[in-house]
């Protein structure tokens, strides 16, 4: 997945190289593991808010389609019966 990542930005191993050793200049070597924990932390409860929202809109989007099939399945069995209903007073007709 980095290298998609990699590809994607167009960043080469140069550059990379040249990033990291910037952030490491900048921050210093004690403050890093900690840049790098709040970071995987605030990407961990994003993507975990997404799914969240993800599996929410698949609910409400089943919950919809099985109402509508119940829907058609009721309006299907009223038309039956009204067949059925008039299928009998044309027989006792």
């Amino acid at each position: 997945m980095y290298q998609h990542t990699l590809l994607f930005l167009n960043i080469g191993a140069q550059e990379t190289i040249l990033i990291v050793l910037a952030i490491l200049l900048l921050f210093g070597g004690k403050k890093l593991p900690e840049l790098a924990r709040g970071l995987g932390k605030g990407i961990r409860e994003f993507k975990d808010a997404s799914d969240d929202v993800k599996r929410e809109i698949h609910r409400n989007v089943n919950s919809l389609t099985a109402e509508e099939e119940l829907k058609k399945e009721e309006e299907e069995e009223k038309r039956r019966v009204a067949q059925r209903e008039q299928s009998n007073t044309e027989q006792i007709d």
